[in-house]
């Protein structure tokens, strides 16, 4: 079309039809007489406008599910850290658990001996002045540790402290080649003197030679003066092996501690000894012997013969 005085007028023309019809169209709103012909419109336009929707839609997909896959990592990984948390939390609770178990055990045996103990724990283990078997506790001179206090836990002797600072001491483990402490027999009331091996073993000299003993005896401290280093009544250990050299004054056993020394944790150092003697009091009640099985004996009768009858 060229341009001319009459496409220019036409073309003025058009736009004042537009305005008025979008006048009209506004004021009449819902009922606007343009209604019909909008729906006729999206009666045609609609089937296009659903095709492009269709193909844009998989890239609108792909872009969210990028978006979400996004989100989604974060979740996992938001996950994996409070699963993280949770068992380090569980490993925690376990090992409250069993500190738990066992104070309420070293509380028994401190009642069952009427000791006062001041709890403590293990916080290192190693060699110290000199010593192969020594391990140190986070209670020291300011909460009432004293040196030659005797040390224990819920299954029997520990140590004895041998320094003490302001806020740590130091315990010689019983197992020490450099130990020693008195012991009584369970029962037969014979004394000995128990000394550490480095390992997991003590020996103990009887001072009777011909002390009636055997494997499974059991054994606890006899004490010292004025309740130092060792306060009576703590259990010790049981007979493993008996030396059966004979003509000796005295006789030596192998024992076995109660304490394992290689996993101490919760600890009870004695402030308070006992007002009397526990003696064999502390020592758990021993289990009662399986009993052995009555043999029984089959008698098959003959027949026709009188099976009480000796067979030729």
């Amino acid at each position: 079309m060229r341009d001319t005085r009459e496409s220019r007028l036409l073309l003025v023309l058009l736009i004042a039809i537009a305005f008025a019809l979008i006048t009209v169209d506004l004021r009449g709103g819902e009922r606007s007489p343009l209604d019909g012909a909008r729906s006729g419109a999206a009666s045609v336009l609609g089937p296009v406008e659903n095709g492009v929707a269709s193909a844009v839609d998989p890239v609108g997909n792909a872009i969210s599910a990028v978006r979400d896959s996004g989100e989604r990592h974060n979740r996992i990984s938001s996950l994996e850290r409070e699963n993280a948390a949770l068992k380090q939390q569980l490993g925690s609770t376990d090992r409250n658990r069993s500190r738990a178990r066992e104070l309420d055990k070293l509380l028994k045996t401190a009642g069952a001996g009427g000791y006062g103990v001041k709890g403590a724990q293990v916080v290192a283990i190693g060699a110290a002045q000199g010593f192969s078997w020594t391990v140190t506790l986070d209670a020291g001179r300011e909460d009432g540790i004293k040196r030659d206090m005797t040390v224990l836990n819920g299954e029997g002797l520990v140590g004895r402290v041998t320094t003490v600072g302001p806020s740590t001491s130091t315990v010689l483990l019983a197992n020490d080649p450099d130990f020693t402490v008195g012991t009584r027999m369970e029962g037969s009331n014979e004394l000995g003197f128990a000394t550490g091996r480095g390992g997991g073993a003590l020996n103990v000299q009887l001072l009777n030679g011909k002390a009636k003993v055997k494997k499974g005896d059991r054994m606890v401290t006899f004490g010292s003066s004025d309740d130092k280093p060792f306060v009576p009544g703590v259990p010790v250990g049981e007979v493993t092996k008996v030396n059966r050299h004979k003509g000796d004054l005295t006789r030596t056993v192998s024992v076995r501690p109660y304490v394992g020394f290689t996993k101490l944790d919760v600890v009870g150092i004695v402030v308070q000894p006992p007002r009397s003697n526990p003696r064999d009091e502390v020592l758990q009640p021993k289990k009662p012997a399986k009993p052995k099985p009555t043999p029984t004996v089959t008698v098959t009768a003959t027949p026709g013969g009188d099976p009480a009858a000796p067979r030729s």
